[in-house]
């Protein structure tokens, strides 16, 4: 029995390792095709080490990005084949494949990159690191409330551009002699300013609501998702009214851990598509495209679990309601929005048409709505968010200045370090 088990384990592996193997080829192929990176062009890089399944986390930051690049050119630091696969499949800036610290090396040492921005806390981060004469800066990918928003990785970073009061408090809280004043950048939510793009139904009188839950979470203090507690019960309800049109945006992880969790996910899904075929004047979406913003904006009330969905949805300024975790053993922030949200229970979740019409017409809430959206991201004009972004980056380029001005002569710090343990191709 622990032959063939052995024998099995050894053929995953296996294929694993070819499949990995064709992608990075694939992905070679793919950039021989295009133009070469000019040398000595890019100023800003971004750092991902994930893969095709944490795309997301790229993805809100691609328009900001193009906006940035119009001043300083920007390449992304893709370390993984299905990433860099992915990013050149969508709008991302500029792709660098660099699957080996070797390739990195070579890369960066023809370039002039002065900031590295990363957007999560992948380990392989720290390969990164070890290149010094230029700024590593933390940006994340979302704004919350989640224990992820205080780890103590924060301090491996030179900055940290965080949205705003919220953040900094937050951080306070929580970290040991962090030097918040020296070491965050407020830039507000500069995702918002790019929120967009066509709604895939016809706008009529029916109450759009958006749910937006995340997945089922890798331990206890992360049981946040809903879709197997409340998901269902909400979603049917609002189908069977016909005065309600439903969006249903769950995390791209949804079930990859908890199988009962990915039947619930998919069940939605079918009753999405049988309440379509029952009325297709009803145009409900199920919606696992890559684009974040037209379903923040179009939505009359949001009903989101705690992730960085609250947080995107919270700076649209529009009613939401929060998933109330329905295992206790999740962490839940309550010195925050958590705090004063309006949360919807497993029980209410079965009350959901008159919470939904409750919380568009209470006007206190609707008050206090628009006192954490300032504590959290500040100004929420339009553009505001941007032109703080850029101002940020333009800081810690006048920062690089200055500190090169007494290095010149200097050797470059691309340090000669053949070092690869631990780091293979794809």
């Amino acid at each position: 029995m622990g032959a063939v088990s052995d024998a099995k384990k050894a053929y995953r592996l296996l294929k694993r390792a070819l499949a990995s193997r064709t992608a990075v080829q694939r992905v070679r192929r793919r950039l021989a095709e295009t133009q070469p990176h000019p040398e000595g062009h890019y100023r800003v890089a971004v750092y991902f080490a994930d893969g095709a399944v944490n795309m997301y986390q790229m993805r809100q930051w691609y328009k900001p990005l193009e906006e940035l690049a119009k001043r300083w050119p920007v390449v992304v630091l893709s370390r993984t084949a299905t990433g860099a696969d992915k990013l050149l499949d969508e709008d991302a800036p500029p792709v660098a494949f660099v699957p080996t610290v070797r390739d990195l090396e070579r890369f960066i040492a023809k370039q002039d990159i002065r900031v590295v921005l990363y957007v999560n806390q992948n380990t392989r981060n720290f390969q990164m690191f070890r290149y010094g004469r230029r700024w590593h800066v933390f940006i994340n990918h979302g704004e919350s409330d989640k224990m992820y928003m205080t780890t103590n990785q924060y301090k491996a970073y030179d900055y940290a551009f965080i949205a705003g009061q919220a953040a900094r408090d937050r951080l306070t809280r929580t970290l040991w002699d962090y030097d918040i004043d020296r070491r965050t950048i407020e830039i507000g939510r500069p995702q918002a300013d790019h929120y967009s793009g066509a709604v895939p139904y016809t706008p009529d009188e029916r109450t759009v609501v958006l749910y937006a839950p995340t997945w089922e979470g890798d331990r206890p203090s992360a049981y946040y998702g809903s879709i197997a507690t409340h998901g269902e019960t909400l979603v049917s309800a609002l189908l069977a009214t016909g005065r309600h049109r439903v969006i249903y945006r769950p995390h791209p992880r949804s079930g990859v851990i908890d199988h009962a969790y990915g039947d619930a996910h998919r069940r939605i899904i079918a009753a999405i598509a049988a309440a379509n075929a029952a009325d297709p004047g009803a145009q409900h979406v199920y919606d696992d495209g890559p684009e974040l913003g037209w379903q923040l904006a179009a939505a009359d009330v949001a009903v989101v679990d705690i992730s960085a969905m609250v947080y995107d949805r919270l700076a649209v300024g529009k009613p939401l309601m929060i998933t109330r975790p329905a295992d206790e053993r999740a962490s839940v922030d309550t010195n925050g929005y958590l705090s004063d949200c309006e949360w919807l229970t497993v029980d209410g979740a079965h009350d959901i048409v008159a919470e939904v019409e409750r919380v568009r017409a209470d006007e206190a809430a609707t008050a206090r709505l628009r006192m954490w959206v300032r504590h959290y991201f500040g100004d929420t004009t339009q553009g505001v968010a941007t032109e703080k972004f850029h101002a940020a980056v333009q800081e810690l380029m006048e920062k690089w200045d200055r500190w090169h001005a007494h290095e010149v002569g200097a050797v470059r710090p691309d340090e000669d370090d053949d070092d690869e343990e631990g780091d293979e191709d794809e």
